[in-house]
């Protein structure tokens, strides 16, 4: 029998991410899920992560807002120290919410510094204002980096160089953020949460 097609991989500088050695893709390729895993010990080991040493913990932890996660650590502290990067995560973060275990899961991925970082809707937990100054640190400090963030936020998106809008399985738009807002019905239903009946009465007036 014929050997089935192989799907086209991704490239990774000219190269198909598939023909990579494992270990390279790795190396090169950090993705975070939806719902990230903390393990037990002190914020200083959480952040304690195989890096390009290009980004130092507290720009990641300022890019990720994680101001009031550092305050809570400190109260909770029983060192007597009162430095938030020596207190202790519970196991899973269970002393946090969720919103602070995804900043800090958000700062992990950023203080590693990988050539790619993928993102699977990583400000799902948190308020507008918050995510908001988290994509405009998050752009910041990526800059010279390539990030893919998964995510229908028009916070995050609008800070996108490129959006690629995914609909039933297929690419079927790309540009800025504000073009696809006024150019694509299906796009700007998604990202606005547009009822159905709310575009027809836009189209026709």
């Amino acid at each position: 029998a014929a050997e089935e097609e192989k799907s086209p991989s991704v490239l990774l500088g000219g190269v198909a991410l598939d023909d990579l050695p494992l270990d390279a893709a790795r190396a090169s390729v950090l993705v975070q899920d939806k719902d990230p895993v903390l393990l037990s010990g002190t914020l200083d080991e959480l952040l304690d992560v195989p890096s390009s040493g290009a980004v130092d913990p507290a720009k990641a932890l300022a890019a990720a807002q994680c101001g009031d996660v550092l305050d809570a650590l400190v109260q909770a502290s029983v060192d007597g120290t009162g430095d938030p990067m020596r207190s202790r995560i519970t196991e899973r973060g269970r002393s946090l919410s969720g919103g602070q275990r995804q900043r800090l899961a958000l700062a992990r991925s950023l203080v590693t510094d990988p050539e790619v970082l993928v993102l699977d809707e990583p400000t799902s937990a948190v308020d507008s204002h918050t995510e908001a100054r988290i994509a405009e640190g998050v752009k910041a400090l990526r800059t010279g980096r390539t990030t893919v963030v998964f995510a229908s936020s028009p916070l995050l998106l609008d800070h996108a160089d490129r959006v690629v809008f995914v609909h039933d399985g297929a690419a079927t738009a790309a540009g800025s953020h504000r073009e696809l807002v006024r150019d694509n019905g299906e796009y700007r239903a998604v990202v606005t949460r547009e009822t159905e009946q709310e575009q027809l009465i836009e189209e026709s007036a």
